[in-house]
């Protein structure tokens, strides 16, 4: 099994991620991470999804995703040849005992505290997927109250666009 990041552009219309979701549950994969967002073209979306499958089964439903009308174009990110990051948000119980120590732990992981209760903080961390667990990890003992991540987002690395002149503001019937 391996993992594919798939940076997917689309027409900015409703039902185009339910259509693209189905068509990987339809053959058994299990998508790891979705992030949905839009692009500097207007009425253009980036879908970039992250699923661990087999080399062959990947590129059967990469081919069904480009006869899908709304999709305009898929490409695969090397992770050597791209830039991938995720969110995560944090809440994580604060005493006045742990409090400092939990506030070393964030600058060492170059992470940022955006809200600070009596009993707790929340800390926001951006990174690749290790760095984030590895956050976590430490931040474990101190109790873990609640998290959230985003999915992984991702752009080639260097100059070069995916939307490079291939693709142009959808034009919509009034």
């Amino acid at each position: 099994m391996t993992r594919h990041t798939l940076s997917v552009l689309v027409e900015d219309k409703p039902g185009v991620l339910a259509r693209v979701a189905s068509l990987f549950s339809r053959r058994g994969f299990n998508i790891e991470s979705l992030a949905v967002g839009p692009t500097e073209v207007p009425d253009v979306s980036r879908m970039t999804i992250v699923v661990t499958v087999e080399g062959l089964p990947l590129e059967q439903v990469t081919k069904q995703l480009n006869k899908l009308i709304n999709v305009l174009k898929i490409v695969e990110l090397d992770p050597d040849a791209s830039v991938q990051r995720e969110i995560m948000l944090v809440k994580v119980r604060a005493d006045m005992d742990t409090r400092s120590h939990i506030l070393e732990t964030v600058q060492l992981f170059r992470a940022k505290v955006v809200d600070v209760a009596p009993d707790a903080v929340t800390i926001e961390a951006t990174g690749k997927s290790d760095k984030l667990q590895a956050l976590l990890k430490v931040l474990e003992p101190f109790g873990i109250k609640e998290l959230v991540k985003s999915g992984m987002v991702a752009v080639g690395r260097g100059p070069r666009s995916i939307s490079d002149r291939t693709i142009r503001p959808v034009e919509r019937s009034a």
